[in-house]
Order: C-alpha cells, then sequence, then structure tokens
C-alpha cells in the first residue's frame, strides 16, 4: 500500500500533463508561431496557418488519447491497491513508460494531418477552413 500511494501522482502525471496542455493548445494556444510554447516541429512552423492548425489537432488528440489513459492508468492503479508493492512498481513503470509511447505517437496523426492539407511550403492544399 506504500508504494501504491508514492506511485498514484507518477503514474497519472502524464495522462493529466496531455489532458491540460490539449486543453490548453486545443482553447487557447498562441496564434502566431513561436519557439517557447506550442507543438513545435519543421512543418508545424511553416507559417501561422500551419500553426494554429497544428495547435488544434494536437490539443484535440491529446486531450482524448489523455482522458483514456487517465481513466485506464487510474483503473490499472485502483486493481492494484493492496497488492505487492514490487507488483504495484512494476507496473507503474509500464504504464509511466506506455504512456511516454503513447505521448510520442501522438506526432504520427499530427504530421499526417499537416501533410495531408498543406503542401511543403505551408500552403493550404484543401482550401481554408477544413480539417
Amino acid at each position: 500500500m506504500k508504494h501504491w500511494m508514492t506511485l498514484i501522482a507518477p503514474v497519472l502525471l502524464v495522462p493529466l500533463t496531455m489532458v491540460g496542455f490539449g486543453w490548453l493548445l486545443k482553447k487557447k494556444a498562441p496564434k502566431t508561431v513561436n519557439w517557447l510554447f506550442g507543438y513545435r516541429t519543421a512543418r508545424s512552423m511553416k507559417n501561422d496557418e500551419t500553426w494554429r492548425f497544428a495547435q488544434e489537432k494536437v490539443g484535440r488528440l491529446w486531450l482524448t488519447w489523455g482522458l483514456i489513459l487517465l481513466l485506464l492508468s487510474l483503473a490499472l492503479m485502483l486493481i492494484l491497491l493492496g497488492k505487492d508493492d514490487k507488483l504495484v512498481e512494476r507496473a507503474g513503470l509500464v504504464l509511466t513508460v506506455a504512456q511516454l509511447v503513447v505521448l510520442s505517437l501522438s506526432i504520427i496523426p499530427v504530421e499526417r494531418a499537416l501533410k495531408k492539407h498543406f503542401d511543403k511550403e505551408g500552403r493550404r492544399i484543401d482550401g481554408p477552413g477544413t480539417a
């Protein structure tokens, strides 16, 4: 039980961060390209239109995936409540690594969407306002 109480916060950190930043990027992302905050890749930083598109896309994605990860992680940790400390430690580590993999994989759909909707110079392929 001691390890469970110690691990619950770190295990929920990645999903909560995804939910928080997902909401922030979806609702209140910087409107212009910057090097400080936001989803920053070469393709997303071509111009302000690609920038706004990428922030909205990654915001929705992180919000959705983060909520799913949060619920799954919390459910798994509740199942482990009262179990052997070593099992809880291993499960917490595996769960956190899996969450980081999911977070990293979120780059793929965002970059695909940017590639689908914008050419290499950042000009919209499909017309304004479509996502």
